[in-house]
């Protein structure tokens, strides 16, 4: 039921971009009770994201979107900006990312595989997505393309992981912002075309550890899809 009580609303899709911040805020309100918000399920296929009220929070038209109501319902559009925002604002005693002062160097590997997924892995696995899936024509070039780059993506993921349980930090790395970017991606490898993982030993694992975990669990049943 929409609560205009709780501090943040979520306007989203049960699409890649959309778990990344569903899966965070399911993992912030097990260590902050201060956290709750409203997920409001905006259907793209109707183009609801493109309607006026939609654009005054974000003129880019796209979902994820979110406002926070605790903050005079500032907003804030694009993932890895929501999750950063998250993050300063609801984990300050860094649960799932770095001190930037005190860890910059940590906090700069996350930001590293956060702009990694960006602006890597998951527009060449949608445009996999779209050529192989949704494309009004065939155009093998463009599904050949496409499906190898993000098979090359997977075995960049799989030289940091081959020694790693996680993403970014010291040692083995600690789960953070990082891992919650790339994972939703990933997890749909088989839709991309990329029908099992086991080239890539290291990411099989990755994708089954943070599956695992149950903010990732709930995030991903937000939007009942």
């Amino acid at each position: 039921m929409f609560s205009p009580t709780k501090p943040l609303v979520l306007y989203t899709a049960g699409t890649p971009n959309g778990y990344q911040t569903t899966i965070f805020l399911e993992e912030l309100k097990a260590v902050n009770p201060n956290v709750d918000y409203d997920a409001v399920k905006i259907d793209i296929s109707k183009n609801v994201q493109k309607e006026p009220w939609f654009l005054k929070l974000n003129p880019n038209g796209r979902i994820p979107t979110l406002v926070d109501r605790s903050r005079g319902d500032f907003a804030v559009f694009e993932t890895a900006a929501i999750n950063l925002y998250l993050a300063q604002q609801y984990d300050k005693e860094y649960h799932f990312w770095f001190n930037p002062l005190k860890d910059s160097d940590d906090y700069s590997e996350m930001l590293q595989w956060i702009f990694f997924t960006h602006g890597g892995v998951g527009p060449m696995q949608g445009q996999a997505n779209h050529f192989n899936r949704f494309a009004p024509e065939s155009i093998p070039y463009a599904k050949k393309r496409y499906l190898e780059e993000t098979k090359r993506l997977y075995g960049v993921l799989q030289l940091r992981l081959a020694d790693r349980d996680w993403l970014a930090g010291p040692g083995r790395g600690k789960y953070s912002l990082a891992d919650i970017k790339a994972y939703p991606w990933v997890r749909i490898h088989a839709f991309a075309g990329v029908e099992s993982l086991d080239e890539w030993p290291a990411v099989k694992a990755w994708v089954e550890r943070v599956g695992a975990r149950p903010g990732v669990v709930a995030g991903l049943q937000v939007t009942g899809q």
